[in-house]
């Protein structure tokens, strides 16, 4: 056996433990840090850990949803599994984003969220909304409950 194999079959155990420790140490400094278990709640506080989210948060404490619902009520999926994959894929989107501070001012809900919106405020809302969340432009996703109701989560947000 070259000494070169012996050298790399020896130490390359150690630098990959090496690495998956640094990797996993930083990871889960940045998550304590971040307060990333807060956003595993149903807390709304959470949603205002970045500073960029506190006018939403506060906007809605002042509407008319603050003591019907949470930011998770309106804002992801609600079954287990598609609620935790929503939360885990805009954790990584607003940890890159806000890291990298490249998103835009004022901030805008991206497409996967405002269907999860759209969904939450027929599902809730179905008795008085049933004759109209089967109508052609809602199903197309070309008319939204937000798009008249804009106030009703957060107010004095445009």
């Amino acid at each position: 056996m070259s000494s070169q194999k012996f050298l790399l079959g020896h130490w390359f155990p150690i630098l990959v433990s090496f690495s998956a420790g640094v990797v996993l140490g930083l990871g889960g400094f940045i998550f304590i840090y971040a307060k990333g278990y807060s956003y595993i709640s149903n807390d709304p506080r959470a949603c205002a850990n970045c500073h960029v989210m506190q006018e939403y948060y506060d906007s809605w404490v002042k509407s008319p949803h603050h003591q019907a619902s949470t930011c998770n009520d309106c804002h992801v999926p609600h079954s287990f599994l598609l609620k935790y994959w929503a939360k885990a894929r805009n954790g990584f989107n607003h940890s890159k984003a806000f890291t990298l501070q490249n998103f835009p001012q004022p901030i805008r809900i991206k497409k996967a969220n405002l269907d999860s919106l759209q969904h939450n405020c027929i599902d809730c809302h179905s008795t008085m909304v049933g004759d109209i969340s089967s109508h052609k432009d809602v199903e197309k996703g070309q008319a939204r409950c937000t798009q008249c109701h804009r106030g009703v989560g957060h107010m004095n947000l445009d």
